[in-house]
């Protein structure tokens, strides 16, 4: 839900802007594809630490600070998966084009009324596979939950890095039963998704 509420606007602009920073947003929001987990996750750790803007502001506000909660870990993978959600839809909403828009606005449909009553369900397909393809990845992310949540059990410790600690442990009976459920829950996951796609023909 947190990366649909986010993801969506930011979308929402890259479809419709003509701004010059279109590029260098798209670029930035795409980075988690090709910048390794754990690099990420050490520069979060570093801005989310005492010495980093964000930990100062959350010690000026007075809040707990990011790493190594549960709410670190959230935002952290929110960050790492924006890509995954961000990109279906923004492909969903360019696929729309101009044209209901346009017909939406000479019907006097003010811009809200026209996102919400024309553009988001023109745009379901690329909201159903942002939300799978989230859902999944944030799922199996190991990287970046390691370096900001740790591995700490009951808290922040999660099924990727479990698998991990009973590799590390030659605890390979119960990484067998971890790793091969996960297999099984990101396959029906795509079989769901496929499945809805070429049933609803969104895929042709």
């Amino acid at each position: 839900m947190l990366l649909l509420l986010v993801g969506t606007p930011v979308a929402w602009w890259l479809a419709n802007t003509r701004s010059r920073l279109k590029g260098p947003v798209g670029a930035l929001v795409a980075l988690p594809l090709v910048l390794p987990p754990t690099v990420l996750g050490f520069y979060l750790l570093i801005a989310f630490g005492p010495q980093g803007f964000i930990g100062q502001a959350m010690d000026a506000l007075g809040l707990q600070r990011l790493p190594f909660t549960f709410a670190g870990l959230v935002v952290a993978s929110v960050i790492y998966s924006l890509p995954f959600v961000v990109q279906p839809i923004q492909n969903a909403f360019e696929s729309i084009g101009r044209h209901p828009l346009e017909a939406a606005a000479s019907l006097r449909a003010s811009p809200i009324d026209a996102f919400f009553s024309v553009a988001l369900p023109l745009a379901r397909p690329g909201f159903v596979t942002a939300s799978v393809l989230g859902f999944a990845h944030t799922v199996g992310e190991f990287g970046v939950v390691l370096m900001i949540g740790g591995n700490i059990p009951g808290k922040t410790q999660v099924l990727s890095v479990k698998i991990f600690d009973y590799v590390e442990n030659a605890n390979y009976t119960q990484a067998h039963w971890l790793a091969g459920g996960m297999m099984l829950f990101s396959f029906i996951v795509l079989l769901l998704l496929y499945s809805s796609r070429n049933r609803m023909g969104w895929g042709r």
